[in-house]
Formats: C-alpha cells, structure tokens, sequence
C-alpha cells in the first residue's frame, strides 16, 4: 500500500471540496458575493435565495459533483493497483470513500480557496452518500423534499434527511455489510447540525426563514 498516494489523494479531496462554486459563480457572472447577502453562506441554498433558480441549481450541481468525485478517488486507488484487489476488501473500500467524502465536506465548509468560509456542506454530503448508497441516499432526497414542501424549511428538510440515512441503515432493509457505515452516517448528522446551529436555534424560536425560490435573471 502506497501511504503517499494515498494521502495525495486525501489532499486532492479536500481541494475538490474546497472549490467555492457559490462564489465564483456569484462573482464571475453576476458580481455578487453571495456571502455578503441573505444569509452569508456561500452555498446553494442561499445562492438560491441571492441568484436565483438557474444559478442555485447549478451551484448545487457542482457541489454534489464535488462530493462525489472526491469519494470516488477510493475506486481510483484499485483501479490503479495502488491498492492490490485482495488488500481493498469491501470494508476497506467503504472505509476510504468515507474518509475522503468527509475530507470534502470538510473541504466545502473551510475552502481553501475562499478564505476558510464556505458553505454548510449538504451538498456535498449528498455527493458523497451518493457514491456509497445510491439507492438509500435518493430515499432521503425524498424525505428532505416531503419535508421541505411541507415545512417550507430547507434547514429542517436537510437535518430530516440527514439523520433518516443512519437511522434507516438500522433497519434490517438497509442494514450495511459494514457497520462502519452507521457510524460515519450519524457523524455527517453531527457535522450537519453544527454547522445549522443558527438555523436550528431559529426553528426552535419560530424565526426561521422560509424558503422563497424565485427566478432571477443574470443582469
């Protein structure tokens, strides 16, 4: 096993989730730096709530693409034979597209490119369940949508979803080859609520925003 690589590998994951989208987007093609408005996060949702629409969902995008990508360096690792077959059994493999999708939510929340202040990392996190458990991470993109349209809460939405993934990994429907994966599930919940500290202290005081998409076209 290559240790070099492997933790080249790490640092490209942190630098795929250190890439600010929101803000070079908002920038580039609008002039805005979204982090100087609505709520001041640079992230999709308030690139929504700044830009619009169009540059929201493209924001998004590329931040499950992050996410992503950057969990999928694992496969790259026996692709490659940086890893033998026989040494990247399941559980290794499982093991190391968390540490680097963790690597990159990590990365989206302290950017390196923008100053250490990026977004909250849902996204990414989306990204990186994704390339784990795609079928169980579409699951609570739809509990996140039923509460989102429900509540019209998108912090609420994302804590619901985020925490329905480990809970669901409990259930003998879902539950993994490998526990580890529990674990890690209920770590992303963690690193979600810490990083919506705000949001949830204003859920808790019936001041939260509701989500208000609109269109905007680019001036």
């Amino acid at each position: 096993m290559d240790i070099l690589i492997i933790l080249l590998a790490a640092i490209t994951a942190y630098m795929i989730g250190s890439i600010p989208t929101a803000v070079w987007w908002g920038k580039g093609f609008y002039g805005i730096d979204v982090r100087q408005h609505g709520s001041g996060n640079a992230g999709a949702t308030n690139t929504f709530r700044v830009l619009g629409v169009r540059a929201g969902i493209f924001v998004m995008t590329i931040d499950i693409f992050k996410g992503w990508s950057a969990t999928s360096l694992a496969d790259l690792l026996i692709y490659f034979e940086i890893v033998s077959y026989d040494e990247f059994i399941l559980y290794k493999k499982v093991f190391y597209k968390l540490i680097f999708g963790l690597i990159a939510v990590v990365g989206h929340i302290f950017p390196l490119w923008a100053g250490f202040k990026g977004g909250k990392g849902v996204a990414t996190l989306l990204g990186m369940m994704l390339a784990i458990e795609p079928g169980l991470t579409l699951l609570c993109v739809f509990i996140f949508v039923i509460v989102l349209l429900a509540s019209k809460y998108v912090s609420l939405g994302s804590l619901t979803a985020t925490l329905a993934f480990p809970l669901l990994l409990l259930t003998p429907r879902f539950t993994p080859d490998d526990p580890i994966l529990i674990v890690f599930g209920f770590l992303m919940f963690v690193i979600v609520a810490l990083t919506h500290q705000k949001n949830i202290g204003r859920l808790i005081h019936g001041e939260e925003s509701k989500v208000n998409i609109r269109l905007r076209k680019r001036s």
